[in-house]
């Protein structure tokens, strides 16, 4: 840990351990009667007090000064001051000494969380390389324009998106991701900015200006982050705000008013007094709780979730219902033959060779998924007289027999008549020599994390899962029962997924959250208690209207937000039941004088200190 801790938090461990030294050397002198004498004592004592403290008195003199008086600098100064007066002077250097411990591991916890988002911070591209008249000519990534051809040497982070025209190489996007493993790209792949080029030259044609890349709207999100506090947050801070007067307001009163009303000792009620104040600081509070959230959202960062502020962080674990896009967020994009369902004496062999025959010249995904499916070498030598309608599909003659392979339209256009009980939904109908032979029905590619997302989700007490989607009702059926999804609504237009989830959130109740990518999901993004969005192949409009953003497009990464979520708040309430139970409790004793210094210390800065280590523990979320 020393290793790591700034020269600033080096310095104060130095001030640490020098004034626990003299104040246990003190103290030895003190109970081995070597050093009796009350005024060397003090001014014994006030060595270890001024190296540990002199920070603090000059800031609550300063705050004073401006007229802030009323806070945590101004109640350790008056209570150890209040400690010495009364001979206490054991104690009142162990309040300073302990508040300052607690001062380096809030530091120490801070500095680490920040560590963990600004490496997202780091994916800044330095400059890019860009082709003129056979030279490299490094330009600021700002300079460059769509359509640009620039150069990424092994080493170098990705300026810009962009498209790759030549070579290959292997892509480290774990700033980005949080995933380890290098991503191979070649020509054609698309590469996101802030990746680094590990091994091959790129060649790569610019798609967007940086302004409009991935590396800069990433850096907008992460440097508004901070800034959103969660309600705890704000509570905290408006509590402490007439919490602070109070208590001093509350320590004066005990100090003066029991001696003048009933004629009891000032010097009593002064002491009882100062141990109320010192147990009053609210440092476990006011410190604890924002550090949990920042250390939650490190976290988070860390694991390849951007959250964009402690308020969502705070929804995110109270969510009961999650709401998810279906393609590109569950599914793929890319098709697969889901079932061959053949007519007559056509066996699925028949059909899907015959099929696939047909359609091996066709560069549409269902060609594709059909030749996919036969799983054979295609004979080409077999088929002629290929013609291809767009939006019908392919007519040809395979060993001499015409096969259709289309849609509805392309059998009636060639006089075979579909049987009512053949699906509407996505599928491809063939005919052999104008007999009906049967239909392929195809189904989008669930992604492979995709129902480990929903049963993590559902471990996590997430009450209820549903699916919104403008695909047909019979792929969005297929997609839903393989996932365990609770509910699903297809073919919806961007509107009408608004007032689905509207009607689920009203129906459920509780924090709803929306998982989507498009550009057709940014109106409900926006519209959910939470909206969380696919980053590096998620839209802009999505990114933009989204609270969270998942860097690598893993469905089971809003499982792992949830549960970074749950654990932070966890502690959240962990610290404040804890603070104030304590607090309370020492408090009521202090008032009625049954507290001692010690027990206030503990109170104070002792259960501040066990607060901060509690919150640090929400650096260590990882699910690696």
């Amino acid at each position: 840990m020393i290793t790591t801790l700034s020269p600033k938090q080096q310095k104060t461990l130095i001030r640490i351990i020098l004034a626990f030294a003299i104040l246990v050397s003190v103290i030895i002198l003190q109970q081995t009667n070597i050093v009796s004498e009350t005024a060397i004592l003090l001014v014994l004592y006030l060595v270890p007090y001024a190296v540990i403290g002199y920070d603090v008195l000059t800031r609550a003199g300063k705050n004073i000064f401006h007229g802030k008086i009323f806070d945590e600098n101004f109640l350790m100064t008056i209570a150890t001051i209040g400690a010495f007066a009364l001979g206490e002077y054991p104690e009142a250097v162990a309040v300073m000494l302990f508040y300052q411990v607690g001062e380096l591991f809030q530091s120490y916890a801070v500095s680490k969380s920040r560590k963990s988002i600004a490496a997202l911070m780091d994916i800044r591209p330095d400059h890019a390389n860009i082709e003129s008249n056979g030279q490299l000519i490094e330009v600021d990534p700002g300079e460059l324009k769509t359509g640009d051809v620039i150069i990424i040497k092994p080493g170098e982070r990705v300026p810009v998106d962009g498209v790759v025209i030549s070579g290959s190489s292997d892509l480290n996007t774990m700033s980005l991701t949080g995933e380890s493993l290098p991503r191979p790209v070649d020509a054609g792949d698309e590469v996101i900015s802030g990746c680094v080029n590990m091994s091959g030259l790129l060649r790569v044609r610019v798609q967007k200006p940086y302004g409009e890349s991935t590396v800069a709207r990433i850096l907008d999100l992460v440097e508004n982050a901070a800034a959103k506090k969660a309600k705890t947050e704000n509570f905290i801070t408006t509590f402490s705000r007439y919490y602070t007067p109070v208590v001093v307001g509350v320590a004066a009163a005990l100090a003066v008013l029991p001696p003048i009303l009933f004629g009891e000792p000032f010097v009593d009620w002064v002491g009882r007094a100062l141990i109320f104040l010192v147990v009053s600081c609210p440092c476990a509070l006011v410190i604890s709780i924002p550090l949990s959230f920042y250390g939650g959202i490190g976290g988070a960062s860390r694991n390849g979730i951007l959250i964009k502020g402690g308020n969502y962080l705070e929804a995110l674990a109270k969510t009961e219902t999650v709401v998810f896009d279906k393609t590109g967020t569950l599914t793929t994009g890319s098709f697969r033959v889901n079932s061959i369902k053949p007519s007559g004496e056509m066996t699925e062999e028949q059909l899907i060779m015959y099929a696939a025959l047909a359609e091996s010249s066709s560069t549409h995904p269902l060609a594709a998924s059909i030749r996919a499916a036969y799983g054979k070498e295609i004979d080409r030598s077999v088929v002629a007289n290929v013609t291809e309608t767009a939006g019908r599909g392919v007519s040809a003659e395979v060993s001499g027999r015409v096969v259709l392979a289309g849609n509805a339209k392309l059998l009636a256009d060639g006089g075979v008549a579909i049987p009512p009980s053949a699906p509407a939904g996505t599928a491809i109908h063939v005919a052999v020599d104008k007999i009906y032979a049967g239909y392929l029905l195809f189904s989008d590619t669930a992604k492979p994390s995709a129902k480990k997302a929903v049963n993590d989700l559902k471990k996590l007490g997430v009450k209820h899962t549903a699916m919104l989607t403008g695909d047909a009702e019979a792929a969005a059926k297929l997609t839903a029962e393989e996932l365990g999804i609770d509910s699903y609504r297809a073919g919806l237009l961007p509107q009408e997924k608004v007032s689905g989830l509207e009607d689920i959130m009203e129906k459920f109740g509780g924090s709803t959250a929306y998982v989507g990518d498009g550009i057709n999901d940014a109106p409900v993004l926006s519209r959910a208690d939470v909206g969380i969005a696919m980053g590096s192949l998620g839209s802009d409009a999505a990114i933009e209207a989204a609270d969270v953003v998942l860097m690598d497009d893993d469905p089971a990464k809003v499982a792992t937000a949830v549960r970074i979520s749950k654990k932070t708040f966890w502690i959240v309430r962990e610290n404040i039941v804890f603070a104030l139970g304590v607090k309370f409790f020492v408090l009521a004793f202090a008032a009625a004088g049954f507290a001692t210094m010690w027990e206030a210390v503990f109170a104070d800065v002792g259960v501040a200190v066990i607060a901060i280590l509690n919150a640090m523990r929400t650096l260590g979320f990882s699910e690696k």
